[in-house]
């Protein structure tokens, strides 16, 4: 089929989506094969969660620069650069030979796909119109909550019926078949232009970043193996802590000086935290991120190990947990619109938690049954976190500021995860058993609750709450 002006948009759609599914996915697919990767490479448990969290870390560490990149060069080509990334990535997990280099291959994903995924947003800002820009992204937040909701289960399917490496290898011919679409699609024009001065760009911000994050994360993490008085854990925690600092230091700085006229932007904007509304939503969004990965890979992992069932039994079970999902997202909606951000999320944050700890119970019962309908609920519910606290969040941000807040809120969002699955990790190979995973999710999702009552602010008397298509999707925007 040729592209024409008629179809071009329709082209640039579906390319910049399926790609983002691919994202999305890699998020999820691994979970299930974590047990066969372990066994085929020989590698710890400790390791194996690494290749989850590698992918986690980079993300969350390159985001934020994925999003300055779509500013200072033309979109389509940042695009197709992060596509590059995540396809070598893909190619170097899937013929991985040792552990080390596996974890090392999703790192390069993990870069590949903070490219991506803001460039996706940015490219369907600048071709949609308006009127239409709606439709276009409720079309992209459905093929990517569908690649999300197949990825337990293709995972699984992969591992038992061919190899764990397909799950990686397959993206090739996907990414390389979207990219070349896209930029065939894609006119350089309707790309965007460079916005500011690539020698003002915050280098110093993104070492502190970078550096803080790791030296945190990997200190968590290892702190199992290392023991926490070892000065190798005392060591990381040092730097992790010294460069975090610096960093939020430095961004502080610029942003004053950006401020005052006399500088260039920071990496993020972390005044926005200054904004009750906006931090607490974040907070939320951490803890969401957080008891997702929770849910998605150590559920996996307590069917396979502790109940012993099969790579595709565990993968359809987590599944099909997602999949209530696309029937529950318009009524949160609908009860969003009718009552506000507050009440339906924190309704949802309650059963939510509840969700958790019964999962925690079934996992010391042993029961397969207990958890595949607890998931079911847990699944139900999950739409009724971001659907409010979305717009309630960007709604609380001045207008003109709004796509830097969406760079902070995804960057904290992701920290959520990388610390979480850090945190799971640790819990489980300190204690060998999964109910102290579960219960420390479980509290952590008890705390968002508290923190939505204390900090999401009510919409004033007699004023609805503006609607966003009830999709709870990432608001783009310019960086």
């Amino acid at each position: 089929m040729r592209i024409t002006d008629d179809n071009r948009h329709a082209f640039i759609l579906g390319a910049a989506s399926c790609v983002l599914g691919l994202v999305v996915l890699d998020e999820t697919v691994v979970g299930v094969a974590l047990p066969t990767m372990r066994t085929d490479l020989g590698i710890s448990q400790l390791e194996s969660h690494w290749i989850v969290n590698a992918y986690l870390l980079t993300f969350t560490c390159f985001v934020a620069v994925g999003g300055r990149l779509g500013d200072l060069f033309e979109r389509r080509l940042v695009f197709a650069a992060g596509a590059g990334i995540f396809a070598l990535g893909s190619l170097m997990a899937g013929l991985a030979p040792t552990g080390g280099l596996l974890i090392a291959a999703r790192a390069v994903q993990g870069i590949g796909a903070a490219v991506t995924f803001p460039a996706s947003f940015a490219i369907l800002t600048a071709t949609f119109p308006p009127q239409r820009r709606g439709a276009a992204f409720a079309v992209q937040t459905t093929i990517a909550g569908t690649f999300m909701a197949a990825g337990p289960l293709v995972g699984g399917v992969f591992s038992q019926a061919l190899s764990w490496r397909w799950i990686f290898l397959v993206n090739l011919p996907v990414v390389a078949a979207t990219a070349i679409v896209l930029l065939a699609a894609l006119r350089p024009s309707a790309a965007g232009k460079p916005a500011f001065d690539a020698g003002k760009f915050d280098y110093p911000g993104l070492i502190g970043l970078v550096v803080g994050l790791s030296g945190l994360v990997i200190a968590l993490m290892q702190s199992s193996d290392w023991g926490w008085t070892s000065p190798k854990t005392l060591s990381m925690l040092t730097i992790g802590a010294v460069a975090t600092s610096a960093f939020v230091a430095i961004e502080l700085k610029r942003a004053a000086a950006l401020e005052r006229g006399r500088g260039a932007a920071p990496l993020i904007e972390l005044d926005l935290l200054r904004i009750p509304t906006f931090t607490g939503g974040n907070l939320i969004f951490a803890v969401f991120q957080f008891e997702k990965m929770a849910m998605f890979i150590f559920v996996a992992l307590y069917l396979q190990h502790g109940l012993g069932r099969s790579p595709v039994e565990a993968g359809l079970t987590v599944t099909v947990a997602i999949l209530p999902t696309l029937a529950t997202s318009r009524l949160a909606g609908r009860l969003r619109d009718t009552l506000g951000p507050r009440p339906p999320l924190i309704a949802a944050l309650l059963v939510t938690a509840a969700t958790i700890f019964v999962i925690g119970l079934a996992t010391i019962a042993a029961s397969h049954w207990l958890i595949a309908v607890t998931l079911i609920v847990w699944g139900a519910v999950m739409p009724g976190i971001a659907v409010p606290l979305r717009p309630a969040l960007m709604g609380a941000v001045p207008a003109d500021r709004q796509g830097q807040a969406s760079g902070v809120n995804l960057s904290i969002q992701m920290l959520g995860g990388t610390f979480g699955i850090a945190l799971c990790s640790v819990l489980l190979a300190s204690t060998s058993v999964y109910w102290p995973v579960f219960a420390v999710t479980g509290a952590a999702t008890l705390v968002a609750a508290g923190i939505a009552w204390t900090l999401v602010e009510r919409p004033p008397d007699g004023k609805r709450p503006p609607h966003d298509g009830g999709t709870g999707a990432a608001r783009p925007g310019r960086r």
